[in-house]
């Protein structure tokens, strides 16, 4: 059962309240202007963004795999979306939504959401400096004038950029918001740093007037309560068809960018677990944001990660970003679009060097040269194109380098016995990777009469490796010698068809499992027993 509670369990306290509190105001504030551009990125309304962000925040924080993240609607989900809704309308993207979050749930019933452990930690290190770049990036907007910028379907681009005193306050007040966010920990814990830099420079600018980029210069973010509304598409095969395609990449890039950010917040507070759990709460937010008119979302790691260095460490804190970005909504826009945007966008620069595997740059030249291929390979790619390419990119490019080193370490021991008998001791894991290399190590022509090939020393892993043994077995029958299998598991006695009556089965036999498929057992060599 998910845990929902939404303090620590030595109490509540008046303390922990306010660090929740406000950690999730500091959270709420940053969500603003991230879900107005990435719903002006994805060719909707505003509020169709932030009432993702809304509900999504809302209910992965109260039932997702682990306190201090936050979710909400996120860029890299936006940039697949556009398309969507510039052929289709945007009540195709609400029916993809809810495909996409029953998507999801199907993956965390299916407990799918492990196999986040076969992302490695060079692929982790890409992601997370590629993901600081693509925050640093997408705050740049903010340095044009409002209202230049334009939709090109892959995000908001072209515009002019700020010139003169305008560009100059902009960065001296960016400058400034980093300064207190980085010195405000030095003298009190309080008030959550992003929070004091975002007060401190805004009430600067309110006092003094002064004219810069603000949040309502992006849109206006006054609404009402989000509404149920069944999307109003056929049902038909033909929207079937239209939507599955995008719902299955939205799930997918959705559940990869949750699961890699529930890693991360893991190592920041010392948790495990709950991968499943996050890929059913991401489905269930999903699934209602698509009937209430929003866009979707995920986990974001810049907002979760404000979250944390601000203190939030429970359920309440992401509860309470939700509540207070409804309140902006509802009765606060007025105040809220007051805000100047340098505030926010120095935040996300804090975000973005404390986001960033800095050590990276030094142990590329310490590591071996395909971990720091794959890491600059894996930052290169999210930055070009999105997350969940670059995650698939990075993991195979590791499998297939890790595969390509086990491959290399097969090898055989020979030694002759006084009987005349030569007996290979073969060392190193036999599989799809290593069969080659394991056909070249033997020479049945110029072997004696009677071979034996000891398995002790290795690990038979798959079917390649089982047709390798057989294939080696057959040249040794083509020339008349007499051939043994030693220390085979019982797995592999029964797997084996043309090779099997060589098998010698002894006590000391291993025991492990083969991962070859019983029914293609024979026909290995080109025929049956």
């Amino acid at each position: 059962m998910p845990d929902l509670r939404l303090m620590p369990r030595e109490g509540l306290t008046l303390a922990r309240v306010r660090i929740e509190l406000l950690s999730g105001l500091t959270v709420a504030l940053a969500l603003v202007p991230e879900a107005v551009a990435f719903a002006f990125v994805a060719g909707v309304h505003p509020l169709v963004g932030l009432y993702a962000a809304f509900l999504v925040g809302l209910i992965t924080a109260l039932i997702g795999g682990r306190p201090g993240m936050i979710s909400g609607a996120t860029g890299a989900l936006a940039v697949v979306m556009v398309s969507l809704v510039a052929q289709h309308g945007v009540e195709y993207l609400f029916a993809t939504v809810v495909l996409m979050g029953a998507l999801q749930i199907i993956a965390g019933v299916m407990r799918w959401g492990k196999f986040i452990r076969l992302v490695p930690h060079p692929v982790m290190l890409g992601f997370v400096n590629g993901l600081a770049i693509v925050i640093f990036l997408a705050q740049l907007g903010q340095f044009k004038v409002p209202g230049t910028m334009e939709n090109t379907g892959h995000g908001m681009s072209g515009g002019e950029w700020l010139s003169g005193m305008a560009m100059w306050t902009m960065l001296g007040l960016v400058a400034l918001t980093m300064a207190i966010t980085w010195i405000m920990p030095k003298i009190t814990r309080i008030i959550p740093a992003p929070l004091a830099g975002i007060a401190v420079v805004a009430g600067l600018v309110i006092a003094l007037g002064l004219d810069v980029p603000r949040v309502g210069d992006l849109a206006s973010i006054q609404g009402g309560l989000p509404s149920f509304h069944i999307p109003t598409v056929p049902l038909t095969l033909e929207t079937f068809e239209i939507i599955l395609p995008y719902a299955v990449i939205l799930a997918a890039i959705g559940l990869i960018e949750s699961l890699l950010t529930l890693n991360l917040v893991g190592e920041m507070t010392g948790e495990r677990g709950g991968a499943s759990q996050e890929c059913i709460a991401q489905g269930i937010a999903n699934t209602v944001t698509g009937f209430f008119g929003g866009m979707g979302g995920c986990a974001m790691i810049g907002q979760s990660i404000i979250n944390v260095k601000s203190g939030g460490r429970m359920r309440l804190a992401g509860v309470a970003a939700a509540l207070f970005l409804l309140i902006f909504i509802l009765f606060a826009a007025p105040v809220i679009e007051l805000i100047p945007l340098a505030a926010l966008v120095g935040v996300m620069f804090m975000v973005v060097i404390g986001t960033f595997a800095w050590n990276s740059l030094t142990i590329l030249r310490k590591v071996p040269l395909t971990d720091a291929m794959v890491i600059v390979l894996v930052t290169v790619v999210t930055v070009k194109y999105d997350l969940a390419i670059a995650v698939v990119v990075g993991v195979i490019v590791s499998a297939l380098a890790y595969s390509w080193n086990n491959a290399k370490r097969i090898h055989a021991v020979t030694d002759m016995q006084d009987n005349g008998t030569k007996v290979y001791r073969v060392q190193g894991p036999l599989f799809f990777g290593s069969a080659e290399g394991f056909n070249e190590m033997f020479d049945p022509k110029n072997d004696p009469e009677t071979v034996v090939v000891d398995f002790a020393d290795s690990r038979v892993v798959d079917q390649s490796a089982l047709q390798a043994i057989e294939a080696m077995a057959a040249k040794y029958e083509a020339a008349g010698k007499r051939l043994q299998l030693r220390h085979l598991t019982r797995d592999c006695h029964k797997l084996l068809t043309k090779a099997g009556h060589l098998v010698v089965d002894s006590d000391d036999d291993p025991d492990y499992a083969v991962a070859a498929d019983y029914s293609v057992k024979t026909g290995i060599l080109g025929g049956g027993h």
